[in-house]
């Protein structure tokens, strides 16, 4: 018997929405309320995060995450920020820049997102991969400022 998948494996697989341009990242930033309970998620970084982060280390998440995207993703286009609803976002998936693999076809081992960020608590299994060296210490270091 095969257990009913979870409400974050049902987002995570799901339906998204890619954020093509800049213009819509900023505004899809400008839609998450810091203080609604997102959990912060660095994907093959563990464990994976049992409390809803606070607002604080929401805004600096998504401050650092904004200015690592738009330097190291040296395109005129977003296009490695997906979320199942561009309006309403519940789980966002953001794709690391320098580990994009195959951006195009389809694949049956697709690259894995870099980070999440999710309304719901995400699953250890799902979350679950290595994450290069230098991107573990970049989220190690993330909110020692903040």
């Amino acid at each position: 018997m095969t257990a009913e998948p979870t409400e974050f494996q049902r987002l995570y697989t799901g339906r998204l929405w890619s954020v093509l341009a800049w213009d819509q990242l900023t505004a899809l930033w400008e839609r998450i309320d810091p203080a609604a309970g997102w959990y912060l998620v660095a994907v093959g970084v563990p464990p994976a995060p049992t409390l809803a982060s606070g607002a604080a280390d929401v805004s600096a998440f998504i401050e650092r995450i904004d200015a690592l995207l738009r330097a190291e993703h040296r395109e005129s286009y977003c296009g490695i920020v997906y979320a199942d609803d561009l309006e309403n976002p519940r789980l966002i998936k953001i794709y690391d820049p320098n580990n994009l693999g195959s951006s195009c076809g389809y694949s049956k081992n697709p690259p894995l997102p870099g980070w999440i960020i999710s309304r719901v608590p995400p699953d250890a299994s799902v979350v679950a991969g290595a994450a290069p060296g230098n991107r573990r210490r970049w989220w190690q270091g993330l909110f020692r400022d903040s």
